[in-house]
Formats: structure tokens, C-alpha cells, sequence
């Protein structure tokens, strides 16, 4: 590398270094350690290797980074701020301040150039491993011969934390299956732990461990600019599967007294220290000093950078005229819009009754696959259970990425995260399954979802106790009431085969995550829910039988429960009672109705409330009331036929009725 450049790339190091330590000290809160540690790198990739433009963040074949170790997140504003992005030295300052662009840890559609909301460790790897799948989807999908539209990297930035967390091996062993050619994961092996040295808690052998996933694997000093550079721009030119770069870091970098210890990690410096590092490193008293080299260094690649997108531009323009089917089918899965007439051709869409509505979903998912090029789907070793497989579509397979039905493995956690990451490529509407009980081990990966309002669509088959004779273990109970607990995230759980058609639609719509919540057992198609969207699951909650004059009793039921609910009504008003019965598949959807229309559903004389759901009762009150009755689960299942736990969890008709019969109706 040229000598010029190094030093020019050395002066960035310093200028990260500074504005990194600096905003933390400001803040009185942060990480420091990572980002000095790693400044070489900043300087390195952002000076020199990615391929991007930072006056057009989203451009689709851009390199992406993603800072797994999102701690270090002022490494990654100080390097946006520098080369280019919507970061000014404004929003440095006001790092950790209240409405500031630069959180602490990042977060993806509030910052510029932020590719994913990272910060619970391991996470942004399977976000990494998703992206770059999905990338390869793409190119095996509209790739030809002289038109590259799709061969960009995937960088992930990753501290020992992610690297002992779980999902990171779960991601890896599948990437590493898979043979993904355009992810590199960089290590960052300081070997210090927020809570002392790396090797009081983990001496595992990574390098080996990561050739044992079938990955190519190389060390490197991170401060060897020569290096840096002749490996990554090999890997650019030669790589055949994905790779692990372990680069051996100090961190906290330049500071006399904290440099190499865990005191570097996770909390400022201090003033002292602070001013003495910049002593010792040569820098300026002043505050957030930027050398006017290294802005005009930045300043000058921004028209290289623009121009890289400019020749793909050209490039994309010639390649639609070539392939126009291709080039239309590109736009629709970009757009992401459904066709006007899919609610109509899911409606009449033929799915035999009665039936479990995971096959009413799975039945629905092979009309969705013809109509929607963007959906792509996968399951954690469950399809042919969860009913996830487009089955006139194929697999992924190592090297091979023509399918759009990945094989995730027993890997729930990385294919919540990897899902976020196919989402974040900005063309593909991703799906993923696994029995509900299960959704407990991909909790945060949804959680991130949620936050950051990634397109992700869960597919939850196995829903209650009536999975029967798997039993307790498998049978969620508390499950549905912490779903539904999380922001953003839309919880649906269908009562029939029109509920199921409608959620599809529900989900496809949001643009946000949705849980689809679906039952194992078979449950009966009903003539009221038969109505459109906009009057039914778009609504949330629903009216399916009126009550004839003033109501003794309104029931309000979910997914197996809404026909029961049903039997209940008619057994009831054979005793000369009045019933209302309130369909409430998604109180999310139900919360953003105007105050006249959920008045109209839930408020009111409406007798005795009751909620029939075979889970938690936590939550329903609000619907019922503190009197009201909540027909619930308060205890975990038993392995039996379902019939046999529905008399012992008094889940029929009969019991129910006697109970109702039995509560005066001021209660």
C-alpha cells in the first residue's frame, strides 16, 4: 500500500479515535474500548474497501457493514459522520441524548448508513448471514452473463460476546452449509470481556472452530495497513465461501492507563485519561477535532463513490432491455406491492374444512408463492409439520440458490435474526415457521424485528394444549400473552380458514411483524367469518353473532376457541339466553380502530364478559373487565389426546355453559 495513504489512513485511526472517545466522555456513558481499538479498521474500510455511496445509503448493490458488537457504536458514527453520511459532527456530540440520531447502540431507519439494529450480541451476525443469502437469492435470480447486477459483500463486525453467544454458531454452521461466498465476518480479538480478560470465561480454539463450519479462516494484526489490504482484497477477488478474519486488536487503543483492560470497555475514560491519550497520540486540545486532510480526503471519493452507482445504474438499464420479463418481475419484487386482486384470489382460494389452520395456511402459501415472486420462506426442521414448503418452488442447497425454501436446521434464534437480514435487503418478503413453544428461543430476534419494523412474517403452528400427547414441553400456554406484550409486533391468531386467508393479508400489509399463530388440531370453516378484510381481520376484533336484544352474556375467542364459543352461543340461547360472541384475532389491529367502532364491540351493557382462550389470561381483563371470566389456562398441559385435555381443562361446551350458568350476571 502507498505510504501516502497509510498515513492518511493513520490520521483517520486518530481522528475515530478522538471523536469516539470524546462523545462518550460528553455523553458521561458508553463504549470507548471497541471503537478505539478498531480505528484502523474504520480508517481502512471506509477509506479504502467498501463499495458504496453515502449520498445514496439504500443504493441495492452497496457493500453493507454490520456492527454486531454494537457497543462499539460510536467506531460506526464517527466512520458515517467522515466518509460521507447523514451523520454530522452535531449528532456525534449528542450521542445517548434524548431524540439523537446516534443511540447507543445503533438502530436501523434512524440513522443514515446504520444497515441493522444491533446491540444484544450475536444478533447482527445472523443479520449479516441473512443479508448476505439474501443477496445471493437475488443474484441467482437476475444475474446473466455480462450483467453482475448482484455481487456486492456483506461485513460483519464482531466482538468475543458475539462470538460466545449461541445465535452467532447457529448462523455460522449455516452459512458455512450453505458455502455463502459473499459474507466475511471480522473478529475483533482483543481478548478482553466487559467483566475482565477473555480467558477467564472462554478458551475455545475459534480459528479451528470456524474451519469446522466448512469456513475459510485468517488472522491478522489490526494495525498492518499491508496486510489489511492484500487480504481483504483477495478475499474480494477469490472468495469461495465465507470467511472469518480474526484481527488482533488493543482495545481502548492510545489510552495510557486503560488501553488492553476491560476498564477501556464500557465506560468512559475520563477527563484525565482523555487528555492524556490525545497527548500521547498526538492530537489537539481542541473538542472534536477534525484535520481538514482527512475531510478533504472523504470529500474527494464521494465522486468515485457516486459513479460506482452510476456505471451500475447504466448497467441495470441495459439489462432490463435485454430481459424485460426479468426487469418487471425485479420491479414488483422491489416495490413489494400486492396484486389488487389477491384478497379475491386468496377468498376463493379452495381449502377443504374442517382443517388445522396450519394447513389452511400452508394451502394458502401455495397461492401467495405464484402471486408474489419477493416471498421466500423457510423453517426450523419443521416444514412438512409447520406447513411452510412452497412446494412448487425448490430448496436452497449448498451453493445453489435458485430455491426459495431455505432449510434453516434446528436454529430458531439465527433464523429469526437471518430472516431481519433477507428482509433488509429491500426486495424479498421473508416468512419463517416453527411450533409456537419454540418462538421462546427466537424471542429477541423478534424483539429486534419489532423495534425496528423489519417485514418479517412468523408462521407459529402447535399453538395451545391441544397439540396433545407431545405435551407440557411443547404446548405454549404464557406464550400468545408475551407476543402480544411486544410493541409493533402484530400477534394474529385465526379462528378458521377465512381467518387464515385474511391474516396473510393482514401480514403482507403491515409493514412491521406479524405472528401468525395457527392451531394443529382440525377446527371448522364458519359462515361468519366470511367477510372482507376491511370487516373482519382488518378490523382486529369483530362482531360474528349479534345478540338478540340486551346480551346476558358476550364471548370473546381466538384461533380452536372461536367455534367453541360458537357452541357455546347456541347452547346457551337454547336456555333463552342472549349472546353476543366477538372474534378478537389481533388486538393490535383492534387497538387502531377509531374509539366509535371498538365502543361498538367491547363496550356497553354486554352482560357477563367472557374470553375463551386455551392460554394465559393474561391481558383479556382489558376486554372483560376485572369481573369478567376469563375460560384461560392457569396452569401448564399434560401429554393426552386433545378431546381428553379439553374435558380436563373444562375447554368444551358443556363446562363451560355449567360455568357461565353458575356466575350471577352482575358479575
Amino acid at each position: 500500500m502507498d505510504e501516502d495513504l497509510k498515513k492518511q489512513l493513520g490520521k483517520i485511526a486518530n481522528t475515530i479515535r478522538q471523536l469516539s472517545m470524546e462523545a462518550v466522555q460528553k455523553a458521561n456513558s458508553g463504549h470507548p474500548g471497541m471503537p478505539m481499538g478498531c480505528a484502523e479498521l474504520g480508517a481502512y474500510l471506509y477509506g479504502v474497501l467498501l463499495q458504496h455511496n453515502p449520498k445514496h445509503s439504500k443504493w441495492l448493490n452497496r457493500d453493507r457493514l454490520v456492527l454486531s458488537a454494537g457497543h462499539g457504536s460510536m467506531w460506526l458514527y464517527s466512520c458515517l459522520h467522515l466518509s460521507g453520511f447523514k451523520v454530522s459532527l452535531e449528532d456525534i456530540k449528542q450521542f445517548r441524548q434524548l431524540h439523537s440520531i446516534t443511540p447507543g447502540h445503533p438502530e436501523y431507519g434512524m440513522t443514515d448508513g446504520v444497515e441493522a439494529t444491533t446491540g444484544p450480541l450475536g444478533q447482527g451476525v445472523g443479520n449479516a448471514v441473512g443479508m448476505a443469502l439474501g443477496l445471493k437469492l437475488l443474484a441467482a435470480k437476475f444475474n446473466r452473463e455480462d450483467f453482475p447486477l448482484f455481487n456486492s459483500k456483506v461485513y460483519c463486525i464482531a466482538g468475543d460476546g458475539c462470538m460466545m453467544e449461541g445465535i452467532s454458531s447457529e448462523a455460522s454452521s449455516f452459512a458455512g452449509h450453505l458455502k455463502i461466498d459473499n459474507l466475511v465476518l471480522i473478529y475483533d480479538a482483543n481478548n478482553i470481556c466487559l467483566d475482565g480478560p477473555l480467558a477467564e470465561c472462554m478458551s475455545e480454539n475459534t480459528h479451528e472452530r470456524y474451519k469446522a463450519y466448512g469456513w475459510d479462516v485468517y488472522e491478522c494484526d489490526g494495525y498492518d495497513f499491508d496486510r489489511m489490504n492484500a487480504l481483504f482484497m483477495s478475499i474480494r477477488h477469490q472468495q469461495e465461501r465465507p470467511v472469518l478474519i480474526i484481527l488482533r486488536t488493543v482495545i481502548g487503543k492510545g489510552s495510557p492507563h486503560k488501553a488492553g483492560t476491560h476498564k477501556a470497555h464500557g465506560s468512559p475514560l475520563g477527563p484525565e485519561e482523555v487528555a492524556e491519550t490525545k497527548e500521547l497520540l498526538g492530537l489537539p486540545k481542541e473538542e472534536f477535532y477534525i484535520p481538514q486532510s482527512v475531510l478533504s480526503f472523504f470529500e474527494q471519493k464521494l465522486p468515485k463513490e457516486a459513479a460506482l452507482e452510476a456505471a451500475w445504474n447504466d448497467l441495470y438499464r441495459r439489462w432490463a432491455a435485454q430481459y424485460p420479463d426479468l426487469a418487471a418481475e425485479f420491479e414488483k419484487m422491489k416495490q413489494n406491492e400486492l396484486p389488487k386482486d389477491l384478497e379475491a384470489e386468496l377468498r376463493k382460494w379452495p381449502v377443504k374444512s374442517p382443517i388445522a389452520s396450519r394447513a389452511s395456511s400452508g394451502a394458502c402459501i401455495q397461492l401467495l408463492a405464484k402471486k408474489l415472486p419477493q416471498l421466500y420462506g423457510g423453517s426450523a426442521d419443521l416444514s412438512g409439520s409447520d406447513e411452510t414448503m412452497m412446494k412448487d418452488f425448490p430448496i436452497v442447497t449448498p451453493g445453489h440458490f435458485n430455491g426459495r425454501n431455505m432449510k434453516y436446521g434446528v436454529r430458531e434464534f439465527a433464523m429469526g435474526a437471518m430472516s431481519a437480514g433477507l428482509s433488509l435487503t429491500g426486495m424479498i418478503q421473508p416468512f419463517c415457521g416453527t411450533f409456537f413453544t419454540f418462538s421462546d428461543y427466537m424471542r429477541n430476534a423478534i424483539r429486534l424485528a419489532s423495534l425496528s419494523h423489519y417485514h418479517v412474517i412468523y408462521q407459529f403452528t402447535h399453538d395451545s394444549i391441544f397439540l396433545g400427547e407431545d405435551g407440557p414441553t411443547h404446548q405454549p400456554i404464557e406464550h400468545l400473552a408475551a407476543l402480544r406484550a411486544m410493541p409493533n409486533l402484530h400477534v394474529i391468531r385465526p379462528g378458521d380458514t377465512h381467518e387464515v386467508k385474511m391474516a396473510w393479508i393482514a401480514a403482507l400489509k403491515y409493514k412491521g411483524p406479524t405472528a401468525i399463530v395457527l392451531s394443529r388440531q382440525a377446527i371448522p370453516e364458519l359462515k361468519e367469518t366470511d367477510v372482507p378484510y376491511d370487516q373482519g381481520m382488518g378490523r382486529g376484533g369483530y362482531i360474528i353473532k349479534k345478540e338478540k336484544g340486551r346480551a346476558d352474556y358476550t364471548l370473546f375467542a381466538t384461533g380452536s376457541e372461536l367455534s367453541l364459543s360458537l357452541e357455546v352461543a347456541a347452547s346457551l340461547e337454547k336456555l333463552g339466553k342472549s349472546v353476543r360472541v366477538v372474534s378478537m384475532p389481533c388486538w393490535a389491529l383492534f387497538e387502531m380502530q377509531g374509539a366509535e367502532y371498538k365502543h361498538s364491540v367491547v363496550e356497553g351493557d354486554l352482560g357477563v364478559r367472557v374470553a375463551i382462550e386455551a392460554g394465559s389470561d393474561f391481558g383479556w381483563h382489558r376486554y372483560i373487565g376485572r369481573h369478567g371470566i376469563a375460560i384461560c389456562m392457569e396452569s401448564f398441559g399434560h401429554s393426552a389426546p386433545a378431546a381428553e385435555l379439553a374435558q380436563e381443562f373444562g375447554f368444551t361446551a358443556d363446562a363451560i355453559v355449567e360455568r357461565l350458568l353458575n356466575v350471577p350476571r352482575s358479575a
